[in-house]
């Protein structure tokens, strides 16, 4: 038998439906520098990244960044991950896979912990606004968890699924994290900011693509 219109995903957009490796790790590599730090591969980064960020300059640092530090490495890496996400792309298939969940009669949003006020023009800039009910990015300080912002995400949705069925896809553990906290459901994606080995210890379902992540997504919520 078929789902109910009612299951709802919600997307991130760093590292999943937003293909910005390139951005991210040339962006922390710089932030690094700022601090004579040497810099690090794709690799290494995807299996130290975690939430929240201090936490992940402690792990390099062998220490928590002062307050100074971090708001200088901060406004480092956002400017330029500014520069560089120019360059980058969605995730291969992810415009379609939104248009046929649509199409199919779901429902879908996307909350990201990337700045509301460049989030947007970004996800429009691409042609795929409409396949959301709602577009939410960060508004308050960076480098914190999305789970509180998760509440207020489906508190302001309407019409919706309810928790239990509810998907979050994301590429880190705090997804998993976040959809644990309202009562909805998760799946991981490998390809964005977390290594496969990170991401199972979360445990929920880890996928390799978009596709299997949707799969898994009807699979969860019917």
């Amino acid at each position: 038998m078929g789902m109910q219109a009612s299951a709802h995903i919600v997307w991130d957009w760093n590292g999943t439906l937003f293909h910005d490796n390139d951005a991210i790790i040339g962006a922390t590599n710089a932030a690094f520098a700022e601090l004579g730090l040497a810099p690090i591969t794709l690799e290494q980064y995807r299996s130290l990244y975690c939430v929240p960020v201090p936490k992940f300059y402690e792990r390099l640092l062998g220490r928590l960044p002062t307050d100074a530090e971090w708001e200088l490495m901060d406004g480092v890496f956002h400017r330029h991950y500014a520069e560089r996400r120019a360059r980058c792309g969605l995730t291969v298939g992810a415009a379609e896979l939104l248009a046929g969940w649509r199409s199919a009669g779901h429902s879908q949003s996307l909350l990201s912990m990337y700045v509301h006020d460049e989030l947007v023009p970004l996800v429009r800039g691409f042609g795929i606004e409409a396949h959301f009910i709602r577009v939410e990015g960060r508004t308050g300080p960076s480098g914190g968890s999305k789970a509180e912002h998760m509440v207020r995400h489906l508190r302001g949705l309407t019409g919706v699924a309810e928790p239990a069925r509810t998907v979050v896809i994301g590429d880190a553990a705090d997804d998993a994290v976040a959809a644990a906290h309202v009562g909805a459901r998760a799946v991981l994606y490998t390809g964005g900011s977390h290594s496969r080995a990170s991401l199972e210890r979360a445990g929920v379902p880890v996928v390799d693509t978009l596709g299997e992540a949707v799969a898994e997504a009807q699979r969860l919520a019917a």
